[in-house]
C-alpha cells in the first residue's frame, strides 16, 4: 500500500457514518505512519474541485470526538455520477496521486465504485464502506446507521403508544424508508405487550389500499380502543407507485438529482390526515412525519451501531491493501462479522424487508420480524405497566 488515501462520504448522514470515516483514518495511519489522508468535502464534488480536508494530520483526540459526532462531518452529495462524471473523479484522483478511494455510503456510492473501478483499470483501489439508516443493501445483515435510527423510532412509538392510552384515539407516525421497511418495522421492536402499538404496520413492500387501511383501524379501534399507525414515507399504492405520486398532481411531483420523487414533506402526511378526517369522523387523530429526526440524534446514539461502524471504516482501509470491493456486515451464528464482497453484488440494487417479516394477511410484524429487531435491537428501557 503506498501513500495517499482519499475519503468521502455520501447519501444521507447518519449518527455514526462518521466513526466510520476515524476508523479508515485512524487504521491508515497505524499501518503506514506518515500517509497522506485527504477528505474529500462533500463527496465525490470534492475530489472533482480539489477540496480536500487535510485528515493525516488531525489528531487522535479530534478525530474521536469526530467520530462521536452525527451527519457527515465532510459533508455530502446525492450526487449519482455518470461514466463521463467519474472520468472526472478519476481525473482528480490521479491529480493528488491517490493510491486509493474509499467512499462511505449506500448502493448508488456502490454504483460509482464501481464505474472507477472498471475506469480506472487497476491503477487504484476502490472501498465502497456501509451506511444506510434503510437498511437496504445486499449482503449485509443490517448496515451501520440503522441500528440507532430505529432505536429512536422503537423509542418514540413506545412513548406515543403510552400518551395513547392516556387519552386514547388514533396515531400515524410517517417514517423514512423509499422502497424498504426494515426502520418503519422497528417501530414494533420496543412494544410492551400484545397490546401495545403500533397496532398497524405499512411498509413498500406491501401495496396500500385506502378502504383496507380505513378498516383495519375501524377493527383496531374496535379492539385496544385506540389505534397506533407506523407508515413508511415510500409506501406504494396497487399501480406500484409511491402513495405521493398517485396523490399529487405529476406537474407538482419534486424530485432529486437521481429522479426520486420527494418523498420528505408533508405531502404524504396530509393525505393520510384527510382520510381519517373523511373516512373516520369524530375520531381524536394525529399524523406526525418523522422527516430526518431519527437518521442522526445524538440521544440515540447505539454504542453496538457506533462500534460496527468503527469497525467497518477499519476493515475498509484493509480492503483497500486488497485491491478493493464492498465492505459488508453480516450475520453468523448471532453475531456480526465483517466481509469483503464484489462490488457488483451491492451497487445499484436495492435489499428490500422479507415478505415474511409481516405477519400474511395483517398489516403487523410477524414472529420472525419480531426475532430480527429483538437481536440487533435490545430493549433499553423497561417502563412500568400502565393501570389503563
Amino acid at each position: 500500500m503506498s501513500e495517499t488515501i482519499v475519503i468521502a462520504q455520501g447519501g444521507g448522514p447518519t449518527a455514526v457514518i462518521n466513526q466510520t470515516l476515524a476508523g479508515a483514518v485512524l487504521e491508515a495511519r497505524r499501518r503506514h505512519p506518515g500517509c497522506r489522508v485527504l477528505g474529500a468535502r462533500h463527496g465525490v464534488r470534492g475530489i472533482r474541485d480539489g477540496d480536500y480536508v487535510d485528515l493525516g494530520g488531525r489528531s487522535e483526540d479530534e478525530l474521536r470526538r469526530i467520530a462521536a459526532t452525527p451527519s457527515a462531518a465532510l459533508g455530502s452529495t446525492r450526487d449519482k455520477p455518470d461514466a463521463a462524471y467519474c472520468e472526472t473523479i478519476l481525473a482528480g484522483l490521479r491529480k493528488v496521486s491517490a493510491d486509493a478511494f474509499i467512499y462511505i455510503g449506500g448502493n448508488d456510492t456502490a454504483g460509482t465504485q464501481q464505474i472507477l473501478t472498471e475506469a480506472s483499470g487497476g491503477s487504484m483501489a476502490f472501498v465502497h464502506a456501509p451506511k444506510t439508516i434503510d437498511n437496504d443493501l445486499e449482503q449485509n445483515d443490517h448496515t451501520p446507521g440503522f441500528i440507532s435510527a430505529a432505536e429512536f423510532v422503537a423509542s418514540a412509538f413506545l412513548s406515543v403508544d403510552l400518551d395513547f392510552r392516556a387519552l386514547p384515539g388514533i396515531y400515524a407516525g410517517i417514517v423514512m424508508g423509499r422502497h424498504a421497511g426494515f426502520l418503519t418495522a422497528a417501530s414494533a421492536a420496543w412494544r410492551l405487550d400484545d397490546d401495545s402499538g403500533p397496532h398497524l404496520v405499512y411498509v413498500p413492500e406491501r401495496a396500500f389500499d385506502r378502504a383496507r387501511f380505513v378498516d383495519d383501524i375501524k377493527a383496531t379501534m374496535a379492539r385496544h380502543g385506540r389505534c397506533i399507525i407506523a407508515l413508511s414515507e415510500g409506501i406504494s399504492s396497487a399501480s406500484g407507485r409511491s402513495l405521493v405520486e398517485d396523490l399529487i398532481p405529476a406537474e407538482m411531483l419534486e424530485r432529486d438529482a437521481h429522479g426520486n420523487v420527494r418523498l420528505s414533506g408533508t405531502d404524504l402526511g396530509q393525505a393520510i390526515e384527510r382520510i381519517l378526517a373523511e373516512d373516520l369522523k369524530g375520531v381524536r387523530a394525529r399524523v406526525d412525519t418523522f422527516g430526518y429526526l431519527p437518521r442522526g440524534n445524538i440521544g440515540m446514539i447505539s454504542p453496538v451501531d457506533a462500534q460496527e461502524a468503527f469497525d467497518a471504516g477499519v476493515f475498509a482501509f484493509d480492503a483497500a491493501t486488497r485491491g478493493g470491493g464492498s465492505v459488508a456486515l453480516q450475520e453468523e451464528d448471532g453475531k456480526t462479522v465483517i466481509r469483503l464482497v464484489p462490488l457488483s453484488a451491492v451497487a445499484g440494487k436495492t435489499r428490500h424487508m422479507p415478505d415474511d417479516f409481516l405477519e400474511p394477511d395483517e398489516n403487523r410484524l410477524s414472529a420472525k420480524g419480531h426475532a430480527y429487531l429483538d437481536r440487533l435491537l435490545p430493549r433499553r428501557f423497561d417502563p412500568g405497566m400502565p393501570f389503563v
